[in-house]
């Protein structure tokens, strides 16, 4: 790579003068190798604590696609398949059910694991659609226990709840971001007869070495974990509020969300992007087979539903197993190479890989509604122009 890379660090620095975010770290691996990774600004501005390669990061969906390379381990050994309906695992997604502003009609058929894997399931988050608000009546109740020391339910526990609550739509009609992923770890149980962390704890964390990872914070830890800020007028405040039944990470959570519940930091989670561009091997530690990533690393869309793919974000992509794929590099403005994937995070956590290129970024901030963006962008199309 060339010296093209230097302007990472104007465009980061730029960024930090102006609080947006407080602080942030960016890594570029390049043929199997960390060949950029520099820290800027802070990681509590209230406290005046700089920020460094071992801060601890609130992944919110870049716990995605952790939960999607679980999933294919499983798959990989024969113990499931993309077509298997949900209801074999979760019995509660039985005879599902449509609710839209037409009204209550049972779903023409049923939701698979592949469904889950594409965010074609139907099943969705807390929102303003009549199914997205009786799912918000569930999330709702997990929280106001938390928050009053009531019963919370597990990640079992908590998905054959959804598994009663309304479909956004026939499963496969469409795409729609949604609740996929945290229904997606209890299958995993099911299937691994596993709580989902101790799966996840096996079979990638301590044979990668992700020491940092998992779905709370030990107390020796904890003084390590990044702020969260929230842009205001006024400027940058510290975001304190519940989201998505996240806990505060101080114990070991009952509901362990496969779709925002890990926690990381760039150090660990540059050995699982490793480890997918080594086509599921790192440093001599195979985690998955090599047609296992190449499937799980592709656009699994029809056109249909590449049509509701709608955000502005996502121009120019497809998408497969919690992961955007892009399609057009005109369209999404970017120079990678078509086959580019990865995801970010609701509070800016970012990856992407370039298998052709064998090129990946990491960026990792704590800033709400900083997921991908053009910032983000503006980083890559660097981090691609420095390729000779």
């Amino acid at each position: 790579m060339n010296d093209n890379l230097k302007f990472l660090s104007t465009l980061a620095e730029r960024s930090v003068e102006n609080q947006f975010p407080v602080g942030s770290v960016i890594s570029v691996i390049h043929k199997g190798e960390t060949v950029f990774r520099q820290c800027f600004g802070l990681a509590d501005k209230e406290k005046g604590i700089k920020m460094t390669e071992d801060k601890i990061f609130r992944l919110f969906s870049l716990s995605k696609p952790v939960t999607a390379a679980a999933l294919m381990i499983l798959l990989e050994r024969g113990q499931l398949e993309l077509r298997y309906p949900v209801k074999w695992f979760l019995p509660t997604f039985e005879n599902p059910m449509v609710l839209d502003e037409k009204g209550t009609r049972p779903a023409e058929r049923d939701v698979t694991v592949g469904d889950l894997i594409t965010m074609t399931s139907g099943v969705p988050y807390p929102g303003g659609s009549p199914a997205g608000m009786k799912m918000g009546e569930l999330w709702g109740e997990q929280s106001y226990n938390y928050l009053n020391g009531g019963k919370l339910y597990s990640t079992m526990d908590f998905a054959l709840e959804m598994g009663k609550r309304p479909l956004e739509f026939t499963p496969g009609e469409k795409w729609q971001y949604g609740a996929s992923a945290d229904v997606m770890g209890a299958v995993i149980e099911a299937v691994s007869g596993m709580k989902f962390g101790d799966f996840l704890k096996k079979e990638i964390f301590d044979p990668l070495g992700m020491t940092d990872t998992g779905f709370f914070i030990p107390e020796e830890k904890y003084h390590r974990l990044a702020q969260a800020y929230d842009h205001s007028p006024q400027g940058n405040k510290p975001f304190k509020e519940f989201s998505l039944c996240l806990t505060d990470y101080k114990v070991p959570p009952a509901f362990e969300s496969g779709g925002a519940g890990l926690v990381s930091t760039i150090l660990d989670y540059e050995k699982f992007v490793k480890m997918l561009m080594g086509m599921g091997t790192y440093n001599g530690t195979r985690i998955l087979g090599r047609k296992t990533v190449e499937l799980m690393t592709k656009n699994f869309l029809t056109p249909a539903q590449m049509a509701s793919l709608d955000w502005d974000s996502m121009k120019g992509q497809g998408y497969g197993c919690f992961m955007r794929v892009l399609t057009d590099r005109t369209a999404a403005g970017m120079n990678g190479t078509e086959g580019e994937y990865g995801w970010d995070g609701w509070l800016g956590c970012y990856f992407s890989i370039d298998p052709a290129e064998e090129t990946a970024m990491l960026y990792f901030i704590q800033q709400t509604n900083s997921g991908c963006t053009d910032f983000t962008r503006k980083l890559q199309n660097v981090i691609w122009g420095a390729l000779d």
